[in-house]
């Protein structure tokens, strides 16, 4: 009779094995090791199941909120457009959108982030990766494949809309692709680099691929969301600083404190709102666009908050969820009075 090696209380063990956050196949060694690799390769859902997650799809929704100010635009200025172009926009942006969430996503799994963050549903990442170690590779070639299918869709939109969207795909695929090994390790870049992906470039992308054409309008506008989409990053930095700094990364709380990040997410509420009154004030603005305005009364809790619970991740929680209500809200209630002009 051939001797098992294997004890069996050991194979039972392996067979109890967590997938979640804290566990990773590669801590154990040898039989366990393998055993373990077996377990989760009988799985083919898992692997899916994380790729999917990696896509942050609650913040998804940024998107199409982003696009729909660059639609006001071009509704505002009575332009006519075209539905499919339409659709080749959010499909592209979405896609972008997908490619920097699934690369940072990977990137903090490979580099041992993902297994510092203290994880909240705003920050800290999906922790897909860490549940299904063996959707790694995976996840590295679904987020290459996005940014390739945002290339694909950019240069259908160059030949459908013209050579203004050339510096807004390059900027904009460049970000994709270096924001999480080098634009997290320069505090400024860090700062203002999610705004300019989603308000600047993303504003006027649309605007640009709907109608042809840049307006100082466009550029006022999205200024909104470039403002407080700097500030939906910078609030979900706050838990996560520590873990952060132990593997390299360089942003604003890490580099100025947490006292300088809470003076720059109120200075950059007030600009945001500051735009509105000014575009309405001196003309640019429809009036229909102070609607915009009336996302203001979350920031009071928002910042309240904040400035009582910076170290105490749990209490910012509410915060860090009307600071994402703040970014979606109001770039769609400025498209809609855009819309009405």
């Amino acid at each position: 009779m051939e001797h098992n090696s294997q004890p069996a209380f050991l194979t039972q063990e392996v067979a109890k094995l967590p997938m979640d956050i804290d566990t990773s196949i590669e801590a154990y060694p040898g039989q366990l090791d393998t055993l373990a690799k077996s377990r989760a390769g009988t799985k083919p859902s898992c692997r899916l199941g994380a790729v999917i997650g990696t896509f942050r799809g609650p913040f998804l929704l940024l998107t199409p909120a982003c696009v729909s100010v660059g639609l006001g635009l071009v509704i505002g200025q009575g332009s006519p457009f075209s539905l499919a172009i339409l659709g080749l926009v959010i499909l592209g942006a979405l896609s972008a959108h997908i490619g920097v969430n699934v690369l940072n996503e990977y990137s903090d799994f490979r580099s041992g982030l993902d297994h510092r963050t203290i994880r909240t549903p705003f920050s800290g990442g999906s922790g897909s990766l860490p549940a299904c170690p063996q959707a790694a590779s995976l996840a590295r070639m679904v987020g290459y494949g996005a940014v390739l299918l945002t290339l694909v869709i950019g240069l259908v939109l160059l030949a459908l809309s013209g050579p203004g969207l050339i510096p807004i795909g390059l900027i904009g695929v460049i970000l994709v692709l270096v924001y999480t090994p080098w634009v997290t390790r320069h505090p400024l870049l860090c700062l203002i680099a999610p705004g300019l992906g989603f308000g600047s470039l993303m504003v006027l992308g649309t605007q640009y691929a709907l109608a042809g054409a840049f307006s100082l309008q466009g550029l006022a506008a999205s200024l909104v969301p470039f403002f407080l989409v700097n500030n939906l990053l910078l609030l979900n930095q706050f838990p996560d600083v520590e873990a952060d700094r132990s593997v390299g990364r360089d942003h604003v709380l890490i580099h100025w404190g947490k006292t300088v990040g809470r003076w720059l997410l109120l200075s950059f509420y007030a600009a945001a709102y500051g735009v509105i009154l000014i575009g309405v004030l001196s003309g640019l603005f429809p009036l229909a666009t102070l609607m915009a305005g009336a996302s203001l009364v979350l920031t009071i809790p928002t910042l309240s908050r904040l400035w009582q619970n910076q170290e105490d991740p749990e209490q910012l929680r509410p915060a860090m969820g009307l600071n994402v209500a703040i970014s979606l809200v109001t770039p769609v209630l400025l498209g809609v009075g855009l819309a009405l002009t």
